[in-house]
């Protein structure tokens, strides 16, 4: 099979540069033109691809060569991009930045040459003139086999300022394809962990995309960069398939019931029946809304092919779980933002307790540790968790090498997976009798809970590395 979806993958020296800005003007301007975009993005962020997804109507998904494995970047990028007109690929960080002393790993130039694509390099041209030549021949000849096909100078200062990187650039050969001055109204807020994600701030990030866009059809040559991602040479390969990926992993032993420390069930918590839906499959219900944003579209999709009904609820919102619910999922997010409203959805807090309780499989990932336990900087949360956690002046950000250390709803002891952490929060104590993880790089340590079905921890995992994890959970939720 080939894969020939045109393509651009939009990189840059550093971060802070304008990638996206730049790359999610050009999905919405390549959308608004009729074509069908398939937006991307390098690495583990799950803030951009908010906005990409706002911008071309599509799921935004990412390409991340440390968590999945360098294999499965080509497939994945097919699976997101069947169908469409164009892809458009955020890079990450700089160009050449990959994960700490793994070489190019995780690299945008390493995506970019595993998909035989294009790169367009963004470059903030706001404190140079002549030097921008030295600095974009210096990243095109630093790897041959990464192609750096053209450059959108951004946060340049005036025409002068644009004739002056023009000339320089003519002699890189190089060719500029864009030239954005600066503009305040396509700035988006941040806070600690980044960009503030779209659900937060709904009609305004609207805007915000609709200004990207027009920027971007105002300064770049959008018919030569459709062009350039037209050259992108094909792929061999089949496009990844989440039925395929269940069926072909190993089948799912249960949970070894003593291992594990069970926390005793309080007795005006009694076990309720979870009924299943008509078919006979269960209910798993994926916590959303703002404060819990952080999630990979494959995660439902494998859930669903191994046999769940995927349901979403909102803990800000809901005051009960999903009619039929058997397995919980929790991911990554913002719950110490609204830690005051999530504390005064009291029912909900107790139907989570309730169902945990009762043994049936969670899997909660940093927001949803924090979600399951006893408090959160003070405020009351779900209590699954003997744990406290509170906000941290420290910002706690990496790949992660780890190894299953307790048998679980996810994965039985041994597994080895890799992670990714990104919190500003800490829990007391930071693993459980029966820790989730034992970390082995950059340092070693245990961290994380399991306790009954419960699998919470830090760690923001890719499951599409491991199918297996999404079939065993779906299979605990048929016999817990």
């Amino acid at each position: 099979m080939v894969i020939s979806v045109p393509r651009l993958v939009i990189a840059a020296p550093s971060s802070g540069s304008g990638k996206t800005t730049v790359a999610t003007g050009l999905m919405a301007a390549f959308a608004s033109r009729g074509l069908a975009v398939s937006p991307h993005k390098v690495g583990p962020d799950y803030i951009d691809p908010g906005y990409h997804a706002l911008a071309t109507g599509r799921v935004g998904r990412n390409l991340d060569a440390y968590l999945c494995g360098t294999e499965l970047i080509a497939p994945l990028f097919a699976h997101g991009a069947r169908g469409c007109d164009l892809a458009v690929v955020e890079g990450v960080m700089g160009l050449y930045d990959g994960a700490a002393g793994e070489g190019e790993l995780a690299s945008t130039a390493q995506v970019a040459k595993l998909l035989r694509a294009p790169v367009v390099l963004v470059v903030d041209a706001s404190s140079q003139s002549r030097s921008v030549a030295a600095l974009v021949h210096g990243f095109a000849s630093w790897d041959p086999e990464v192609r750096v096909a053209g450059v959108i100078l951004n946060k340049v200062g005036s025409s002068r300022h644009e004739e002056m990187l023009r000339e320089a650039l003519d002699e890189s050969g190089v060719p500029v394809l864009g030239c954005l001055r600066r503009a305040a109204q396509v700035d988006t807020p941040a806070r600690h962990l980044g960009l503030v994600p779209v659900a937060e701030r709904r009609s305004d990030a609207v805007d915000a995309v609709g200004a990207m866009a027009e920027q971007v059809r105002r300064g770049c040559d959008l018919d030569a960069l459709y062009a350039l991602a037209r050259g992108a040479g094909e792929l061999a390969g089949a496009a990844w398939d989440a039925a395929e990926a269940v069926v072909s992993s190993p089948p799912p032993p249960l949970p070894v019931p003593s291992l594990g420390a069970a926390a005793p069930r309080p007795p005006h918590r009694p076990e309720r029946p979870r009924p299943q839906t008509p078919d006979g499959l269960r209910v798993v219900a994926v916590a959303g809304g703002a404060a819990f944003t952080f999630s990979y579209a494959e995660h439902a999709e494998l859930l669903t092919a191994a046999g769940a009904e995927v349901v979403t609820f909102d803990p800000l919102r809901d005051e009960q779980l999903p009619d039929g619910t058997g397995g919980l999922v929790i991911g990554g997010g913002f719950p110490e933002v609204y830690a005051p409203e999530l504390s005064a959805n009291e029912p909900l807090r107790k139907a989570v307790a309730e169902l945990a309780f009762a043994g049936a499989p969670v899997a909660a990932e940093c927001a949803g540790l924090l979600y399951l336990s006893r408090e959160l900087d003070e405020q009351p949360m779900c209590g699954v968790l003997d744990v406290s956690a509170r906000m941290s002046e420290r910002l706690t950000l990496g790949y992660r090498d780890a190894v299953a250390v307790s048998d679980s709803a996810l994965a039985v002891a041994g597994t080895r997976m890799r992670g990714h952490e990104f919190h500003r929060t800490v829990v007391e104590p930071g693993a459980g009798a029966a820790p989730a993880w034992g970390v082995r790089a950059p340092e070693r340590r245990v961290e994380g809970f399991v306790q009954q079905g419960v699998h919470a921890s830090y760690l923001h995992t890719h499951w599409a590395s491991q199918p297996g994890v999404a079939r065993r959970f779906v299979e605990r939720c048929r016999t817990s």
